[in-house]
């Protein structure tokens, strides 16, 4: 949503940023994100979590963990943005 709370369409690439969201809804936002991915045909993905204190990171990494058509993550190179980002596989 935005400030006015209203939704706004976020444009399905292989990169996710998470910057867009509010951080309630982080959680759902990734979980269609990951949806759509695989409805797309996606295989690789890279999630930009930012680095921080690692709270969004290891929530990012929970939602992963049980997601289905998750086939690995790990952190992203340094030059695609170190641990402030995921690279996911899917099925």
């Amino acid at each position: 949503m935005n400030s006015e709370g209203e939704p706004f369409e976020v444009e399905i690439t292989d990169v996710f940023d998470l910057h867009a969201f509010a951080p309630r809804d982080v959680k759902a936002a990734l979980e269609a994100y990951l949806e759509e991915a695989r409805k797309r045909g996606f295989k690789a993905l890279r999630i930009i979590h930012g680095r921080g204190i690692g709270v969004q990171r290891e929530m990012v990494r929970k939602v992963l963990s049980r997601a289905p058509d998750v086939v690995e993550f790990r952190d992203a190179p340094e030059g695609a943005g170190g641990w402030g980002a995921t690279l996911v596989t899917l099925k």
